[in-house]
């Protein structure tokens, strides 16, 4: 497993642009580019990311989920194929900067009700996004990730899809406490098909922290990872509001190889 970091990690407090310079100044030599905005989605602003990528991998690109993802999957033909304008945009995004997979939020949960979830009509929209990308010059897969508030809230939404549909998922562990689901529920759904990760501490109330400073058994998790055959990478996705400065950051980051060095030796 290879340890990165997500831009999102400096929203607020460094342009995305600025980021990846930031980044691998750090040291990291991986990361996921998440676009925040609509004006980050143009095409000069992916082709600017291209100029200052330099040596960084960028393994995965996400977007605010809100924006347009939920209307992708909407059956009335309009609505759904003004998201898909957005998407084609993000297709760009993910051929220009070499991505391997978009991080995806789905639908969102926005009511108290009960949902009744279409199962064949999400496979059927993930299978047709996914031959968007391919069609449109793009390697990278959707990575469906497990959030607390949207459609994959719980580690039953990806057994029931996976009757219609195999994908590729994202775990996001922070997330999964929200949901207050056991973690190792998330990873045993998840393994067969998991291509990304993302990584964030917490104190015993629930409020997040950067790693080394919360409750997190990151080796321990990092063990398992490990006993399920993962191999990618294990990004760093934190708050503005979770450090006080990119040494915070730095320090985390080193705190969390550590980790990772402890559980390679068992």
């Amino acid at each position: 497993m290879q340890l990165g970091v997500s831009t999102a990690s400096f929203f607020t407090r460094s342009e995305t642009e600025d980021t990846l310079n930031l980044i691998q100044d750090m040291g990291f030599e991986i990361c996921e580019v998440f676009l925040t905005t609509f004006r980050e989605y143009r095409k000069d602003f992916v082709d600017m990311l291209r100029e200052r990528q330099r040596n960084i991998r960028i393994y995965s690109i996400h977007t605010l989920n809100q924006q347009f993802e939920p209307e992708l999957f909407n059956k009335w033909d309009r609505t759904r194929e003004d998201a898909e304008d957005f998407f084609k945009e993000i297709i760009y995004a993910c051929k220009r900067l070499d991505a391997d997979y978009y991080t995806f939020h789905g639908p969102p949960r926005l009511k108290r009700t009960p949902y009744i979830i279409d199962y064949p009509w999400v496979a059927k929209r993930l299978n047709e996004l996914n031959g968007m990308l391919s069609a449109g010059g793009a390697s990278a897969k959707i990575a469906y990730e497990n959030v607390h508030w949207t459609f994959f809230n719980s580690p039953e939404f990806l057994k029931r899809l996976s009757e219609y549909i195999s994908t590729p998922v994202c775990l996001d562990i922070k997330q999964a406490m929200q949901s207050k689901v056991a973690l190792d529920e998330y990873i045993e759904v998840m393994a067969p098909t998991l291509v990304n990760v993302h990584l964030c501490d917490w104190h015993e109330d629930g409020k997040l922290a950067i790693p080394g400073e919360g409750i997190f058994d990151f080796t321990g998790f990092f063990r398992k990872l490990n006993a399920v055959g993962y191999t990618g990478p294990v990004l760093m996705e934190l708050y503005a509001g979770n450090y006080s400065d990119f040494d915070d950051v730095k320090r985390s980051a080193e705190y969390l190889q550590k980790c990772l060095d402890a559980a390679a030796k068992g």
